[in-house]
């Protein structure tokens, strides 16, 4: 017997149609949040992001999570419009003789407020995240005294390296030991010097990565740098910056540890130059390599390389921003690195400073003593301090270019 197809009736051919809606509709909406996630990919920081390399660090197939802000302008002056009376990007045609600013120069800079402040955040639920600021410099006085000017880079338990390759940047972490817990966390910090005068964007990168990830494999540790230097490139011609970018960083340092300490006689890199002291046992350091690095520093400790002395340098917006917070954590003593180029701060603190050329932000120089050392801080060793922040000033300014630093008084 032969077998018939039942018919369709009404009813059913209606619920077939709007089982067909439903699974259109569906799949139109995978595809709108797919998309949407895209869009908010390439929207995050101003539209500066990278998210080739995002996806590639945290995994093409990874659902993200994407948190995004951008308030501020860059490239003004507190007048509103830019120093060349156009838009607010630079078209980096300003010239510049290298030396310190003239006095019209100076009177611009002093008028300018670069407060463009970008900050987003890409998260992968298995992954990790990537966090993401970008701020212009100078920043606006109204912001000074307060919270800090830029994001920081950990420097509490180790020293932070140079990015090398051409770039002015830094690699961070605060994992004292490998394998620990925040093994899988560094920062690194691009800084772009700007065509126009005394102007710079500070690109900021957070990069942590669970699993496998770990800073003590050399192939691994680009990949918590590319997100930056790729950012950086784009905030270039986004911002109108005309700054002279890097090579592709495809290895980098890592941060040195408390205990990765040398001979002070022996030291080649910041604190090359630096004098023993026989008073104070100062013998051993620890150091990075310079590399156009805009933060700097030096150890200087005991045989054993318990810490005494700590020299550090800062340029651009790291000077500008450790000024700011030596004004608020100083008022009291009604004479700060803000207000003179060079002075004593405490009772075991000296500061120097030094012009830089194009209008940069004169650079900074600090010897403090170490804060675990409290014998040092009672019993201070003036004398050598001056020198030592004599010979670690002088040689950080040749290396980036500024004039002979200004030291202070005995």
């Amino acid at each position: 017997m032969a077998l018939t197809r039942p018919a369709l009736t009404r009813r059913r051919l209606r619920a077939l149609v709007a089982m067909a809606v439903a699974l259109a509709a569906l799949a139109g909406a995978f595809v709108w949040f797919a998309g949407s996630e895209d869009r908010a990919l390439e929207g995050a920081c101003d539209g500066v992001l990278p998210v080739g390399e995002v996806r590639e660090v945290l995994g093409d197939d990874t659902e993200l999570d994407v948190t995004n802000r951008t308030e501020g302008s860059f490239g003004k002056t507190a007048s509103g419009s830019d120093e060349t009376g156009g838009s607010a990007k630079s078209d980096g045609s300003a010239k510049s003789d290298g030396s310190g600013e003239s006095g019209e120069s100076a009177k611009n800079s002093a008028r300018r407020a670069n407060s463009l402040s970008v900050h987003c955040r890409i998260t992968a639920e298995d992954t990790g995240h990537i966090a993401v600021s970008i701020a212009g410099s100078p920043r606006p006085r109204a912001e000074y005294g307060y919270d800090d000017l830029y994001t920081a880079v950990p420097t509490r338990r180790t020293l932070p390296v140079p990015l090398g390759h051409g770039w002015s940047g830094l690699f961070a972490t605060d994992t004292a030991r490998l394998d620990d817990a925040e093994d899988g966390t560094a920062t690194t910090a691009v800084l772009l010097d700007c065509a126009r005068r005394g102007d710079s964007l500070l690109i900021t990168v957070e990069t942590a990565l669970r699993g496998a990830a770990t800073l003590d494999d050399p192939a691994v540790r680009p990949d918590f740098v590319r997100t930056a230097t790729a950012t950086a490139e784009a905030a270039n011609d986004h911002w109108g910056c005309g700054a002279r970018l890097g090579k592709p960083v495809r290895t980098v340092g890592l941060p040195v540890n408390e205990d990765e300490y040398e001979p002070l006689l022996g030291a080649k890199g910041t604190c090359a130059a630096v004098p023993t002291a026989s008073r104070s046992a100062v013998s051993t350091a620890r150091e990075t390599a310079r590399d156009r690095a805009p933060r700097e520093a030096c150890v200087l400790g005991t045989r054993d390389g318990s810490p005494l002395y700590r020299l550090e340098a800062y340029y651009g917006p790291y000077a500008e921003d450790a000024r700011s917070q030596y004004t608020r954590d100083y008022d009291y003593e009604n004479v700060t690195p803000a207000e003179k180029p060079a002075g004593r701060l405490g009772r075991s603190a000296y500061w120097a400073g030094a012009t830089c050329p194009r209008g940069a932000e004169s650079a900074l120089y600090l010897i403090r003593a170490d804060a675990a050392d409290g014998e040092t801080r009672r019993r201070p060793d003036l004398a050598y301090e001056r020198a030592a922040l004599a010979a670690f000033a002088a040689a950080s300014a040749k290396h980036h270019g500024c004039a002979a630093p200004t030291l202070p008084g005995g």
